[in-house]
């Protein structure tokens, strides 16, 4: 697969030139790319920074130490608080005997009042069996769940603790107890006791089949064997399957154009943007959740980025180089073969890069360039991140760099576990639970196998984004330049179409919406039912969607969130026909169906099979 992706690099013939393909102040390749030279103490300090990274997986122990002495000494010196924390423990120790009945007794849970918390399991999904409204069982659910909310009213609300460092200490409590959760073991789990008994112990079998097949899969990643044998969707055999053609490519992405399905288009075409940490073809599943057969058979000739899969070698591929040699290259073919503007949408990070790339194209005159700009789950203000905000600090970051230097890049099994971690309970312990303990495999669909397919990140260009963008918030305060220029949102004239998921925790909607705040331009703000992914892998007649769609004309006031949602009624079905509609009242007609020519060869293309 290497050779045939290196033979066709070999016939790239048409791709525009760096300069064709960015704004007329867009910078030059730096003469220099390699490393800098550091000292030698230097060196060392990486190294050893690198191997404790490696051994906590990319996670900072100074953060999460620091974070524990703030707290505990602004505790310490917080009798009201500390009070208050002693006097829910002992209510909780002196009410708890009577949730004991006496031996032989029947209990029903919802008749005791233990006051810890009663009927408490009815709100978390892991207790949700009747079985844990049973004797003993109910005891050790409301017991759990009572020091689960100590835990959480314990880190919060410690006056003169630093935010982020509350947080934190929040978060290692409850990464603890969730691994403590007596739904984990099998003693004190009847759900699990009851069907080992049924079985006759085949669930605990099953169990540990699925776990030495998890640990052989465990070790080929570790061996570097990329998953993919094991997979059950395969791009261009199970999903990937729009057909279209590769019409140009570069040593970072390749471009694709699909193959029209009416007999006439819109003028203007569309340009998909997509993470870089994620495979393009999260937009383009099986035929029935494909966005981008939603839109070729809607009458729009699509394009789409596919980004190659960096190693080592692109250790110093940085911002810049997937602005101008992604982003613009890609536009300035668009525009090449369709001669008109362009309506240009990003996914996750390849919204924020899109954003960044009409501020320069505003500022530097050439707005006729995009028709539209549409964003689906993508920050601009970073001052607000959601939960991805506890990795990011100046000792997390140190950590990280140091781990990215040593391998080149950031491995996507290494961002897997942080996004794992976050939502311990249902992607690690519940799933824990249910396939090595009740010995149940879940069934993988499309979406699981997409996000199982990870990429990797150059070093130097996550360490740029998450400094600038994470950490710094540049481009929200307008210091993040383009060309050794600052560009600014409030430049951005075409019509934004802005999309935010309910339960989004890597782009928290709020977050998104803040762009609000940011531009002046008429936006249209979408708020879908789901999170990240399957709030925008959401097509018509999937079952339970809705969304609330509301339009601030330019120049208008600005509306919070809260005033959003409360005066947005909601609309039953997809947002993909709601877009659908936005982009046809923005275009200026249409043309004849655009067929891709021969290219470099058929979609999905290259750079989305490489491990």
């Amino acid at each position: 697969m290497k050779a045939a992706v290196h033979d066709a690099e070999s016939r790239i013939d048409e791709r525009p030139s760096a300069a064709h393909g960015a704004p007329a102040s867009a910078p030059d390749r730096a003469p220099d790319r390699a490393r800098p030279q550091t000292a030698r103490g230097d060196e060392w300090s990486r190294a050893a920074h690198a191997g404790m990274a490696a051994i906590t997986f990319g996670l900072s122990p100074i953060s999460l130490t620091l974070a524990a002495i703030d707290w505990g000494a602004h505790l310490a010196i917080a009798p009201g608080k500390c009070f208050d924390l002693a006097t829910k423990v002992w209510l909780a120790a002196s009410l708890f005997p009577a949730a004991v009945p006496a031996a032989g007794a029947d209990a029903d849970a919802g008749e005791v009042e233990s006051g810890v918390a009663v009927h408490a399991g009815e709100a978390d999904p892991r207790f949700v069996a009747a079985a844990w409204s049973n004797w003993p069982f109910h005891l050790y659910r409301d017991a759990f769940l009572g020091v689960q909310r100590w835990w959480r009213e314990a880190t919060r609300g410690v006056p003169g603790v630093e935010r982020h460092h509350a947080q934190l200490v929040g978060f290692a409590a409850r990464q603890w107890l969730d691994a403590c959760s007596p739904g984990n073991f099998i003693a004190t789990n009847p759900v699990v006791l009851d069907t080992t008994i049924r079985s006759g112990g085949a669930n605990l079998a099953a169990g540990l089949c699925n776990w030495l097949e998890d640990a052989v899969a465990m070790a080929g990643r570790l061996a570097g064997v990329h998953p993919r044998a094991a997979q059950s969707f395969v791009p261009g055999r199970d999903v990937a399957l729009t057909q279209g053609r590769v019409v140009w490519r570069n040593e970072i992405c390749e471009l694709l154009q699909y193959d029209p399905a009416t007999p006439a288009v819109a003028r203007e075409p569309v340009l998909i943007v997509p993470s870089w940490i994620m495979k393009y073809y999260i937009l383009d599943l099986q035929p029935h959740d494909s966005l981008i057969r939603f839109l070729v058979e809607s009458g729009f000739t699509v394009f789409a980025i596919s980004w190659r899969n960096p190693g080592a070698e692109a250790r110093d591929l940085g911002l810049d180089d997937y602005l101008r040699d992604g982003f613009f290259a890609a536009l300035e073919a668009v525009r090449s073969r369709c001669g008109e503007a362009v309506h240009a949408m990003g996914y996750c990070l390849g919204g924020t890069l899109l954003a960044i790339g009409a501020a320069a194209l505003a500022r530097d005159g050439r707005r006729d360039a995009l028709r539209s700009i549409t964003l689906l789950a993508a920050l601009t203000d970073f001052s607000e991140p959601g939960e991805l905000g506890l990795f990011i600090d100046a000792s997390e970051l140190s950590a990280l760099e140091a781990l990215m230097w040593r391998q080149g890049y950031l491995d996507g099994a290494q961002m897997a576990a942080a996004f794992q971690l976050l939502n311990a309970r249902d992607l690690i312990w519940s799933r824990m639970m249910s396939e090595y303990l009740l010995g149940r495999r879940t069934k993988p669909n499309d979406l699981m196998s997409w996000n199982a397919d990870t990429t990797r990140m150059p070093y130097r260009m996550h360490t740029e984004y998450l400094t600038h963008l994470f950490l710094h918030n540049d481009l929200a305060a307008g210091r993040y330049c383009v060309g050794g220029q600052p560009v600014a949102l409030s430049d951005i004239k075409a019509p934004m179409f802005v999309v935010g998921t309910e339960r989004d925790h890597v782009s928290p909607w709020r977050s998104v919406y803040k762009l609000h705040l940011l531009t002046h331009n008429a936006l249209t703000f979408v708020l879908t039912a789901g999170g990240h992914n399957a709030g925008i892998v959401s097509e018509p007649g999937h079952a339970q969607r809705y969304y609330r769609c509301a339009t601030r004309e330019a120049g208008a006031a600005y509306r919070s969130g809260h005033e959003f949602v409360k005066g947005t009624p909601a609309v039953e079905g997809s947002w993909w026909t709601c877009w659908r509609d936005w982009l046809r009242d923005r275009s200026t007609g249409e043309a004849p169906a655009r067929t891709p020519p021969a290219g470099l060869g058929p979609a999905p293309g290259a750079y989305v099979l490489q491990a």
